[in-house]
């Protein structure tokens, strides 16, 4: 599992949303082997008085992607790298996180993720 929260200025980003989300999840299918059907993305876009970020362009994008532990150090690499490979977005103009958490932790399908049978791998 991977959920991907975009944010950056809604003046810049409005209308791109889908852009943007094929890039990442492309890379997540590419780097971690997602499925293509597994895309839960959201976007919040901020006006610019809400999105206050020096030494930044008005072109900053965050992209937090909170996944189940289990990806390697190299695997969060990979994808890291392929983002800002693929997306052609100046590298200053990004930031990404990737934030890990245990199965148990996250409740889907009316039970806590440990006890879900995945049909993909979360150990890249």
């Amino acid at each position: 599992m991977a959920q991907v929260k975009v944010y950056g200025r809604r003046d810049v980003w409005a209308g791109r949303q889908r852009e943007v989300s094929d890039l990442i999840q492309s890379c997540l299918v590419s780097a971690w082997g997602m499925p293509q059907d597994k895309r839960f993305h959201r976007f919040l876009l901020l006006d610019a008085d809400d999105f206050v970020c020096p030494q930044r362009s008005e072109r900053y994008l965050i992209i937090e992607v909170l996944c189940f532990t289990g990806r390697s150090d190299d695997a969060k690499r990979a994808l890291i790298r392929e983002i800002y490979a693929k997306s052609g977005y100046d590298p200053e103009d990004v930031e990404i996180n990737i934030i890990d958490t245990p199965k148990v932790n996250w409740g889907i399908r009316g039970v806590p993720a440990d006890e879900l049978a995945l049909t993909y791998k979360v150990e890249v």
